[in-house]
């Protein structure tokens, strides 16, 4: 008999914002992927970053990661350990991503599959989809997501709500939107066993959803039709994540994360995304007591960059030695770039800059908050070179905390909190930083600077 696994690749670490006790893989070696597969938790996740590449190169590693992973599932099915992997390519809920790129890798190197569902829906950062429309909520308006920023994005932008056009956009006509087929509220509250059972070819799938209720019925309908020999693949947000594992409460909440900081010290922030709501976060952020603010100003990185990293360095240890928490963040001035390449490049260069200053922050940090998607992923394999880790829960709705292993050779044990870009409200970065620092203070008094 075989044990079915929730294999999740994520474009960015943040698809563990739903779900807890699983591990987080950043490498994906046949021996690291046997690792997650033979773990206890229903899921794992593998951490690809894809999103912070272009098409060709998320093709390539996604492809590597399904190769080793076929490998993995065919040497365990020979041992006597047959297991079903249930495929998830979990992606950001605002629909940028490199879709279809993913998918069909996916599809060519593990399919055939039955059909793949299109799951964007994430409540816990205000995402529904109804009538195969998605939307975002905006100071409590639905406002369809085309008509957000995030529709705007130079690399991944796109230009309708209505899922199943998203779609023809994205494939270029190759699934035509009257192709899709569409789960409606009605029918993933329904009966939607016969019609699942039904489905063959990889037809695409947009799935309705409004609350975790909804999608919970769904997935018990989809694993029954799966244990009945359907082959399904899934490109979704990560509510889907918390109905397919059916995992029970996290063993900590998330008021009492302030457990698991290290010897009760001040910690570090790294502020790498730069969508509107992280820059009104970090402005609430910075008006907290007990705040040391590093600005790291871009324009600087190609002139001076030597010199750059060591006085922010310099910082960092002084505001440490004075327990203030540093708030390390680039500066927040608008590029323009020629095209998607020169924008990818840049923020590479930004990223290893800001991975060079982590793995020199003080060796005693309390805790570490990472804010933003590909930053984050960067965090946990570069600047802490971390191979696995292992989510604990939730510090705030949609924001996951990990923790280092405990032979790590800098950070042993360190609380990480990934979280994303574009999650929360304009002072839930100050919520965070206060839950792990103890310290609860009106905004607006004034920080401490260091020079």
């Amino acid at each position: 008999m075989s044990t079915t696994k929730i294999i999740v690749l994520d474009d960015d670490p943040t698809g563990s914002q739903t779900v807890h006790s699983c591990l987080l893989l950043t490498r994906w070696d046949v021996a690291t992927l046997r690792e997650g597969l033979l773990d206890d938790a229903p899921l794992f996740f593998v951490l690809t970053n894809t999103r912070g590449m272009d098409a060709e190169r998320a093709a390539e590693v996604t492809r590597e990661v399904c190769i080793n992973l076929k490998q993995a599932l065919d040497e365990l099915n020979a041992a006597g350990r047959a297991i079903h992997p249930l495929v998830v390519s979990r992606s950001d809920s605002t629909l940028r991503g490199h879709y279809p790129v993913e998918t069909d890798v996916i599809t060519e190197e593990l399919g055939p599959f039955d059909a793949h569902f299109l799951v964007p829906a994430f409540f816990e950062g205000g995402r529904i989809t109804r009538n195969s429309i998605h939307y975002l909520l905006v100071d409590g308006q639905e406002v369809p997501v085309h008509e957000t920023e995030f529709a705007r994005d130079s690399v991944f932008g796109y230009s309708y709500s209505y899922l199943p056009d998203y779609v023809e956009e994205k494939t270029q006509g190759r699934i035509e939107s009257a192709e899709v087929e569409r789960f409606l509220l009605s029918d993933v509250r329904g009966d939607s066993l016969p019609r699942l059972l039904a489905l063959q070819g990889n037809v695409c799938c947009a799935v309705d959803g409004e609350t975790q209720a909804d999608l919970n019925h769904f997935c018990n309908q989809l694993m029954e039709a799966a244990a009945r020999g359907k082959r399904f693949l899934f490109r979704s947000a990560a509510s889907l994540l918390t109905a397919l594992a059916q995992l029970p409460p996290q063993p900590v909440a998330a008021e009492s994360m302030a457990a698991y900081v290290r010897g009760g010290r001040a910690g570090a922030v790294i502020v790498g995304s730069h969508v509107k709501k992280t820059t009104q976060q970090l402005e609430s952020l910075l008006k907290m007591p007990g705040i040391a603010p590093i600005e790291v100003d871009v324009e600087c990185l190609d002139t001076d960059r030597q010199a750059l990293l060591d006085a922010l360095l310099q910082q960092a240890q002084q505001a440490h030695a004075q327990d203030l928490t540093l708030v390390v963040y680039t500066s927040r001035v608008e590029k323009t770039f020629a095209d998607q390449a020169t924008r990818l490049a840049f923020g590479d260069r930004i990223s290893r800059f800001l991975m060079e200053i982590v793995r020199n922050l003080p060796d005693s940090l309390g805790f570490l908050i990472s804010k933003g998607g590909i930053t984050s992923n960067d965090v946990l394999s570069s600047g802490l070179v971390l191979r696995t880790s292992r989510v604990v829960g939730q510090i705030l709705p949609g924001c996951s905390v990990v923790r280092c292993p405990e032979e790590h050779p800098r950070y042993p044990q360190l609380p990480v909190v990934i979280f994303p870009g574009n999650v929360g409200h304009a002072e839930s970065l100050a919520e965070a930083y206060s839950r792990l620092s103890g310290i609860h203070a009106p905004f607006g008094q004034q920080q401490i600077r260091v020079s």
